[in-house]
């Protein structure tokens, strides 16, 4: 179990390196001056500098280093807790997204509870209703649901909602009325993906010889989708756990930008526009530490779902890739 914990760990360490290194090389290995990038954030023009100051600002951002020198500056700072200075305001990343992270963890919980209520919800009614042409209709639905882009679904409720029915506000962070909108934008992809793979895990569970021998011994209906079918199919939801919560973190930009709430993601959009790399460099490090933390804590849950999968030394740990079919002994 120790090992397996380890190895896990060693792995979520080595996935978040890999975003950190990656995020780094896009941001500052592309194809352009990274000196007139700095200097345009900070509103200074390159060609207004004397070659001695222009020395002084590469050395004010550091770029007077070597490439691997300002990699492993980044690097210790980050291990560190210290994220940088914002060169579009002058104050530090981290101040900044302080200041902002409580309205996106906000939104992306409400968004992800919402979906997991949601998708099962409509998982659950899709596989065991009993009228065919309601069955097959609720089938479909978590398709259509999932093929709308996240900004026609905004665009839409703000005109229905908002504008016509004027129910909720349009934009804005002010109660909880203004919180409905997005999280329906997000939930309504993330919930539908999720009930895909749950209505698939049913029906599979549903052909299983111990269902039959279930209802043969008697079993309700109801006692058999509760006590083995629910059950048994609960293991791909832990699985796409971690896509729906990745899901909702970088929705969150797009959703934050449309509905003009002050959150992280919009944070990243204003930094993307005004080329603050050291605050777009931490925004997209930050998510995926959320994201392999939660993939890292699924691995984990995985033995309290499914008891075959072991943790020793000699046994290999079946993860499922999409849709299992777990059998009970």
């Amino acid at each position: 179990m120790t090992r397996y914990i380890v190895g896990r760990i060693i792995q979520a360490i080595a996935v978040l390196w890999a975003a950190f290194t990656l995020s780094f090389a896009i941001l500052y290995l592309l194809p352009s001056d990274p000196m007139q990038l700095q200097l345009a954030a900070a509103g200074v023009q390159e060609d207004s500098l004397t070659p001695t100051q222009l020395a002084a600002e590469k050395h004010k951002f550091g770029l007077d280093q070597s490439i691997w020198v300002q990699y492993w500056h980044h690097l210790s700072g980050y291990l560190h807790g210290d994220f940088g200075t914002s060169l579009a305001q002058s104050v530090p990343v981290s101040h900044l997204i302080s200041q902002r992270i409580g309205q996106t963890l906000l939104l992306s919980v409400s968004a992800a509870v919402v979906s997991l209520i949601a998708g099962s919800a409509l998982a659950y009614i899709a596989t065991f209703v009993q009228w065919d042409p309601l069955r097959i209709f609720l089938t479909r639905l978590p398709a259509l649901g999932a093929s709308f882009p996240q900004f026609f679904i905004a665009l839409f409720l703000i005109q229905f909602f908002s504008f016509k029915l004027g129910l909720f506000p349009a934009t804005g962070t002010a109660g909880v009325g203004s919180l409905v909108m997005p999280v329906i934008t997000i939930s309504l992809l993330t919930s539908s993906l999720l009930a895909q793979v749950l209505i698939k895990s049913f029906e599979q569970t549903l052909r299983q010889p111990y269902i039959t021998t279930a209802r043969a011994k008697g079993l309700s209906r109801s006692a058999v989708q509760f006590r083995h079918v629910f059950r048994n199919a609960a293991l791909p939801a832990m699985t796409i756990l971690g896509v729906i919560v990745g899901l909702t973190v970088t929705s969150s930009i797009i959703v934050e930008t449309v509905f003009t709430r002050e959150g992280v993601g919009r944070l990243a959009q204003e930094s993307v526009l005004t080329q603050d790399v050291p605050v777009v460099l931490a925004v997209v490090t930050i998510a995926a530490a959320v994201f392999v933390l939660v993939n890292l804590v699924v691995d984990l849950l995985y033995p309290l779902f499914d008891p075959r999968i072991s943790h020793g030394r000699a046994a290999k740990v079946r993860v499922p890739s999409a849709v299992p079919e777990v059998s009970a002994r």
